[in-house]
């Protein structure tokens, strides 16, 4: 995605069409639009052709660009339980250890980021019927490890909102239900956590169209991402009005909802009625 902007910057500042840039590497013009959102690999010499139609003959400017375009095409560590996930959602994984700010509205279950290892499987379990043994246990292996960025020395700040919904739907025993209710309350401590809860006494609010998720990333070429996970697919939206829609439903959210220490309060009540 940071090759692909700076790319789409270049192309800009030098007035070509997405056209012209496909001919000259021997691609249509929708690939080109693909490239510069990092959707596809790149190829070296697609790069380097790129960078001299758009007149970068700086030598150092060059080799940082195709610099990045090697570790772009690099497989994440994610790929290797490739077997086991989805076909979209490598790419979530992706995006979501690049990020700075994730912030998120839950309301089927707990974040995948805030699962304890018993109720992921549990939630795995619901969700790979028929699946066997090891694979249920790569795929909630797979989500422990992404729960290593919200602990990671540059942790992203990590925002969400909970719908109460969320923490009363039993997903495994009771003993599971109470480790992940203790799990919440000792993890929302952390500084870079902000954690609320969605009381059902508030009513309709602004989280009506379902769970979703805002990615924010460092560098100021990246364009939020919303991400929106359905039955059989998932949708990645970057386009300015359709983040905007998203980032006042979750300001509105964040603002209904109880504050972090009212929240863990809340907590505190269901672990002591469950």
């Amino acid at each position: 995605m940071l090759l692909g902007s700076q790319l789409r910057r270049l192309r800009e500042a030098r007035g070509i069409t997405r056209e012209a840039a496909g001919y000259s590497i021997r691609a249509s013009e929708s690939k080109i639009s693909r490239m510069e959102l990092g959707r596809v690999s790149f190829k070296t010499r697609d790069v380097e052709d790129l960078l001299t139609l758009y007149g970068i003959t700086d030598e150092m400017e060059r080799t940082s660009l195709l610099s990045l375009a090697r570790e772009a095409n690099v497989a994440g560590w994610w790929h290797s339980y490739s077997d086991v996930l989805p076909t979209w959602f490598p790419t979530y994984v992706g995006l979501e250890g690049a990020a700075s700010l994730i912030r998120a509205y839950e309301v089927q279950f707990v974040h995948g980021l805030l699962q304890t290892e018993a109720y992921a499987r549990a939630v795995v379990r619901r969700g790979m019927k028929g699946a066997s043994e090891a694979d249920v246990e790569r795929r909630v292996a797979l989500r422990l490890e992404r729960q290593k960025y919200l602990v990671a020395e540059n942790a992203p700040e990590f925002h969400i909102v909970l719908d109460e919904a969320a923490l009363r739907r039993p997903y495994g025993d009771r003993e599971v239900m109470r480790g992940q209710l203790q799990h919440l309350i000792d993890i929302s401590e952390r500084s870079n956590v902000r954690l609320q809860i969605m009381p059902f006494s508030f009513g309709g609010h602004s989280g009506e169209s379902g769970a979703f998720t805002i990615l924010s990333f460092p560098e100021s070429d990246l364009s939020d991402v919303v991400y929106l996970e359905q039955l059989t697919s998932a949708l990645y939206l970057d386009k300015r009005e359709d983040v905007a829609q998203y980032e006042k439903a979750i300001k509105e959210l964040q603002q209904d909802s109880p504050g972090p220490d009212e929240s863990r309060d809340l907590l505190r009540g269901l672990l002591q009625l469950s």
